[in-house]
């Protein structure tokens, strides 16, 4: 019997999706048969993900997107898993995250008349007006499967919206009666191909390089541009013909090889003007939704500022604007190599171009070396993040991969992982904690020869539902190392409080309610859930071994292995 659910797990086949990551219900009978029956008779189909959480399995499509640039399916039950997405929904739209969620529906009918009636109590109550709207704000298409005559067209077409830019999740939904209507089958089809990418005009490249001619300190500024490896190599010899620096702002993803002279850091939430934004006579902003928070940092009055962007107008964003002379809707990849093109055939002056780049270096390597003093083994017998993450760094090698939510240490981690290769550091691109978790075991999947290590706060931590994400790590051999960096609480509602209210009541207060303190045992959880070799580290002198250790349990025994950090008190 070939039934829509049949239908949709071909669709998602032909679409080269390699995991279903599932938490099913009441409303999918027809989906789990089909699935028994496409492993009786061999047919291939993808691979099920048990998820105990629904967050925890978007972020793992998520993760595993990232790493593979493959969009993966998450099935959930009716409106109340489709709520259980949570955050996750909130990280794929605003971390332009491409996947497909399909989601049951309560059945139609009440009384037999069709295969797949209501026969649970529960489909009563689960039969809600709209359930699509849950999750319309973030998706880029929903719809309704109503006959199973066309499930491969509307996955189809909503996997091209997916993966056309900006690209983002979407949704589908269909109810039981629908998903066990039995159908002829179709032959495979090729997925529907995105909308291709744009580029500039001529005239817009023209204009562009001139007034790069003209500046003497070219500055780019980026968040998500390393998403694409052709972007980032792109990027690299941009910099070099044009001279300019690169600023990561609220980076997520590794946009820029770190140790390039030209290279000027990541700035997040830091409360004072950037240096290399001050020095810079031209910007141009390329694939960023916060290029700088103007009320503490911001380009010097009348710098020119043009804008090349996915999503210039930032359509999702009631409130957004930069002062840009030009802004255009471009792939970052094509629009900067249309311009490298234009640079080759008019190429700055030499002893131009080198005095752009001894600017540049000169600032590079005074903030290497302001870093290179935070690493330092502490003297207090307090570990700092900073010479947790340079330990880290020198023990794993190049060849690893990380997912980072340190949140109050986002920028501790870019800063002194020190990495070079694109596609290797991830975030979530969103501002819903719990990603990591999920996120390291997708990552794994995509890319099983690699070590994976998640690096977290303990808040993070715990939003990440540790036990789903340790027995799904343990279920399906996806061992990673996490890091979590243990202050006893939440430091980022802290820091928001003080920077508006610096001699606030709060800020006097003993305890403004942030505090995890006594905190959980988080190695213990991970142990308990999946296995997983944990231990709590306070001694700095005893951090390099615990990483050693860990980074052997993982890799040689095929286990998770989570370190318990304890930094300063927040």
């Amino acid at each position: 019997m070939y039934t829509a659910s049949s239908a949709l797990l071909d669709a998602l086949t032909d679409a080269n999706v390699s995991y279903i990551f599932a938490n099913f219900g009441s409303d999918h009978p027809a989906l789990v048969e089909a699935i028994a029956e496409a492993r009786a008779n061999g047919r291939p189909i993808p691979e099920v993900i048990t998820c105990p959480n629904e967050m925890v399995g978007m972020s793992a499509a998520h993760g595993f997107w990232q790493a593979s640039g493959v969009a993966q399916a998450v099935v959930v039950h009716v409106e109340c898993g489709t709520q259980a997405l949570a955050g996750a929904v909130h990280n794929a739209a605003k971390g332009r995250a491409p996947m497909m969620i399909f989601a049951g529906a309560s059945p139609f009918t009440q009384d037999g008349e069709l295969k797949g009636s209501r026969n649970e109590f529960i489909q009563w109550i689960q039969d809600v007006h709209d359930q699509r709207g849950i999750v319309r704000g973030y998706t880029k298409y929903d719809n309704e499967l109503r006959t199973g005559f066309n499930v491969k067209d509307i996955v189809n077409r909503a996997l091209q919206f997916a993966y056309s830019d900006p690209k983002g999740p979407v949704y589908l939904m269909g109810a039981r009666e629908v998903m066990e209507q039995e159908v002829p089958p179709k032959p495979s089809v090729p997925m529907w191909q995105p909308v291709q990418a744009a580029g500039l005009t001529k005239q817009s490249v023209a204009m562009l390089g001139e007034a790069l001619r003209k500046a003497r300190r070219p500055l780019v500024v980026t968040t998500y541009l390393g998403r694409s490896e052709a972007a980032f190599n792109a990027l690299v010899e941009f910099s070099r013909r044009a001279g300019a620096g690169v600023l990561e702002s609220v980076p997520t993803w590794l946009n820029f090889p770190h140790a390039n002279p030209m290279y000027q850091g990541n700035h997040w939430n830091h409360p004072w003007q950037n240096k290399a934004l001050a020095a810079a006579d031209l910007v141009l902003v390329i694939d960023s939704d916060v290029p700088w928070i103007p009320v503490h940092n911001r380009p010097a009055p009348d710098v020119p500022i043009f804008h090349i962007d996915v999503d210039p107008l930032k359509t999702q964003m009631p409130l957004w604007h930069i002062d840009a002379t030009a802004s255009w809707q471009a792939d970052a990849a094509t629009a900067l190599s249309e311009l490298n093109e234009w640079l080759a055939d008019n190429p700055i002056e030499p002893d131009d171009l080198a005095g752009r780049a001894d600017h540049w270096r000169m600032l590079h390597e005074a903030r290497a070396g302001e870093l290179a003093a935070l690493e330092k083994e502490p003297e207090d017998g307090v570990i700092t993040s900073e010479f947790a993450v340079a330990c880290l760094r020198d023990e794993i090698g190049d060849d690893a991969l990380f997912v980072n939510e340190g949140i109050s240490n986002y920028h501790t981690v870019f800063n002194h992982l020190r990495r070079s290769d694109p596609l290797t550091v991830f975030t979530s691109g969103g501002g819903s904690l719990g990603y990591n978790g999920g996120a390291a075991i997708g990552v794994k999947l995509a890319n099983p020869e690699k070590t994976v290590v998640a690096l977290c706060g303990d808040g993070s931590y715990m939003f990440s539902v540790p036990s789903s994400v340790h027995w799904m790590a343990a279920r399906y051999q996806t061992p990673f190392l996490q890091i979590v960096f243990n202050n006893r609480g939440w430091k980022s509602p802290k820091l928001s409080t003080l920077a508006v209210h610096p001699d606030g009541f709060a800020s006097r207060a003993n305890s403004i309610d942030v505090s995890f303190d006594p905190p959980p045992d988080y190695a213990g959880i991970a142990a308990a859930a999946g296995g997983a070799h944990g231990k709590q580290v306070r001694n700095p002198a005893e951090v390099r071994a615990a990483i050693r250790e860990a980074l052997e349990v993982v890799r040689t025994q095929k286990r998770c292995a989570i370190l318990d950090i304890w930094i300063s008190h927040l």
